[in-house]
């Protein structure tokens, strides 16, 4: 019992001293799949290693939700397996947008950890609902810590788990940072950033509660 009072305790003083990286800040957007090309040449330019080809994933998706009683909102967690590779699987809690008009990104609590191929099971057992699937496929960049990627996506067909369709034709572009808490000048690095991608794409703060 004492070992587990002292995780936590550390734990706690992990997130107090702002060590853990537990903040997500998102910007995104799309472009059609036409253009696509003339994107991903323009970042090669900008991004780290430009000398080498940009990393690929091809993924897939599961989101489940966690109903809490005497709560309004579920818990959301997500589930990533890589289908191109042999990888640990990976578990993320997703936390709610922070309600706050003044800063240049999206921001919301995030935490990442890898976890074996029984994670889907344990949260089924855990009272946890299947929301949603998909696979996500495309490409990913880096500028220093900021993490760029370009997919497209696809919808699992009912009944048939092998077969997919692409949702749309057009791909998700998604300009994203996971710090400690309190690095807010972040936001201003992305916007800077974001603006060398115009005229080609357009990066935004997307408010999910207007979208329904």
């Amino acid at each position: 019992m004492s070992q587990v009072t002292s995780s936590k305790e550390s734990l706690h003083q992990a997130l107090q001293s702002r060590i853990i990286p537990n903040q997500e800040y998102l910007l995104q957007g799309s472009i059609i799949e036409s253009a696509v090309d003339h994107l991903l040449h323009r970042l090669r330019g900008l991004c780290d290693n430009v000398e080498t080809s940009p990393e690929t994933f091809h993924d897939l998706e599961v989101c489940m939700s966690m109903r809490q009683q005497n709560a309004q909102v579920p818990i959301n967690l997500r589930v990533r397996r890589a289908l191109d590779r042999e990888m640990p699987y990976q578990l993320r809690y997703i936390g709610h947008p922070e309600i706050d008009r003044s800063r240049p990104t999206l921001v919301r609590s995030s935490l990442d950890v890898g976890c074996t191929s029984t994670v889907l099971e344990f949260l089924t057992e855990l009272g946890c609902r299947l929301e949603y699937e998909y696979i996500s496929q495309g490409y990913m960049f880096r500028k220093g810590r900021m993490k760029i990627t370009v997919a497209k996506i696809f919808k699992i067909m009912p009944g048939k788990p092998h077969d997919s369709e692409p949702v749309c034709q057009s791909y998700l572009v998604e300009l994203s940072v996971v710090a400690p808490n309190g690095q807010d000048s972040i936001g201003d690095e992305m916007r800077a950033f974001a603006e060398q991608l115009k005229p080609l794409v357009q990066l935004e703060k997307i408010d999910y509660k207007r979208l329904g």
